[in-house]
């Protein structure tokens, strides 16, 4: 009878572990794929480059409101104002674009110089929650679910209650031109991926980020600027929010602040969690994220082809975040 060795016995006990932890970090690409196959095999016209561009377009403005939430959420926090956001950029982008005739209010500036002011605006948003969260400290919820709330009525504000039309060539070029067959609004969100993913793993600013949202006490004592980052964090995601807004006004012809950005943070909570990001902070990954973003739009896509209803569409997404949580709930349990 042969003799087991001590190593070899903790080897055996830790493969089933490292086998799970292998398909928890990988979990929302394999989903990912198994849902394409699914779509391929069951879906009519799934595979069609019309339909997948018109996905493309669709993900577009979520994932990049994704990637806000997620730095957000890598501190430690939490930004519910970003659909709001999305509808003040959206407004202020109206008003600065359109003339007095069209508009009441309106500027008639350049569309350059209107997208511009529109950034500006959600970097505004950005900079009030960072200093209400990071200088004042208010609870991430309480200081963003204030937003939520004020800054869509800000966006009505802004347009006296109602929707502003936008026939624009310069914006609907953006919403449906192509470049080397991807759509315009595709190629922003990823060349914004490589921007953050790059912020997050090979600056000095995301090392701060991750480690206030591992340990906020301890990088307070270690002399980390937490402050100054958190600031910067809420800003981001304010920028971002708003480069969506835009993007969704483009895809519409339409300010309207009513609607605009209604749910995204939903959206975007859902695809940082799915993609592996703790909620709990600490933790960020930027390809999970985009997997996460891609795999709830094809998700909500497939839904929609087999006649499900947005509601029943709603109550997949919160059963998707619930067991996103639960099971980093048991991975933080089991380490």
């Amino acid at each position: 009878m042969t003799a087991v060795t001590p190593g070899e016995v903790t080897s055996r006990i830790r493969a089933p572990r490292i086998t799970a932890d292998w398909v928890r970090d990988k979990g929302v690409y394999i989903a990912l794929v198994l849902l394409i196959v699914f779509n391929v095999l069951f879906t009519p016209h799934f595979n069609e480059f019309s339909n997948v561009q018109l996905i493309m377009r669709q993900v577009a403005a979520v994932l990049i409101v994704s990637l806000g939430m997620l730095m957000v959420i890598g501190t430690g926090g939490i930004d519910l104002s970003v659909g709001a956001t999305m509808a003040i950029a959206g407004s202020v982008l109206g008003l600065a674009v359109s003339d007095g005739a069209a508009v009441s209010g309106g500027l008639g500036l350049d569309l350059t110089l209107s997208i511009i002011l529109a950034i500006l605006a959600g970097l505004l948003v950005g900079l009030f929650n960072g200093f209400v969260v990071g200088v004042l400290g208010v609870q991430p919820l309480v200081a963003t679910l204030s937003l939520l709330v004020a800054g869509r009525g800000l966006a009505l504000v802004l347009t006296s209650g109602g929707l502003v039309q936008l026939f624009i060539p310069g914006l609907n070029k953006l919403s449906v031109n192509n470049l080397w067959g991807l759509p315009y609004v595709i190629v922003i969100a990823l060349v914004l991926v490589a921007i953050v993913a790059v912020l997050v793993r090979r600056t000095t600013f995301g090392y701060r980020l991750v480690a206030i949202g591992g340990n906020r006490r301890a990088s307070v004592l270690a002399g980390l600027p937490v402050r100054r980052t958190i600031i910067t964090v809420y800003a981001l995601s304010g920028a971002l929010a708003a480069i969506a807004g835009i993007i969704a006004t483009a895809r519409t012809h339409a300010a309207d602040p009513s609607y605009l950005g209604l749910g995204y943070e939903l959206n975007a909570i859902t695809a940082v969690v799915v993609g592996g990001s703790a909620l709990a902070g600490g933790k960020v990954r930027v390809l999970g994220t985009v997997a996460g973003a891609v795999l709830m739009q094809v998700l909500t896509s497939t839904l929609a082809a087999h006649n499900y209803k947005d509601s029943q569409t709603e109550i997949v997404q919160a059963a998707i975040i619930i067991a996103a949580v639960y099971i980093q709930r048991s991975s933080r349990s089991s380490e």
